[in-house]
């Protein structure tokens, strides 16, 4: 897989938070970072999808989570 370079401006206790959650679980500061961004990313695009849907749903008559559990469970 081919990779780029980002370059980003961390303040200092985001900084020093990072390192230290790399120091304890042997990982390093990059993959700390890609895996916050891929979970980052698949929060918007739900949210995005989410938001996209709402209107079709709620014609339907889903309002809440709980009206789609009760159909799917």
């Amino acid at each position: 897989m081919k990779t780029s370079a980002l370059t980003i401006r961390l303040d200092r206790d985001l900084e020093r938070r990072l390192a230290r959650l790399a120091r304890r679980t042997g990982q390093s500061r990059s993959d700390l970072v890609r895996d916050a961004l891929r979970r980052q990313l698949a929060l918007a695009e739900f949210r995005e999808l989410r938001r996209r849907i709402m209107p079709f749903a709620e014609a339907r008559g889903y309002l809440t989570d709980e009206d789609v559990f009760r159909d799917v469970s």
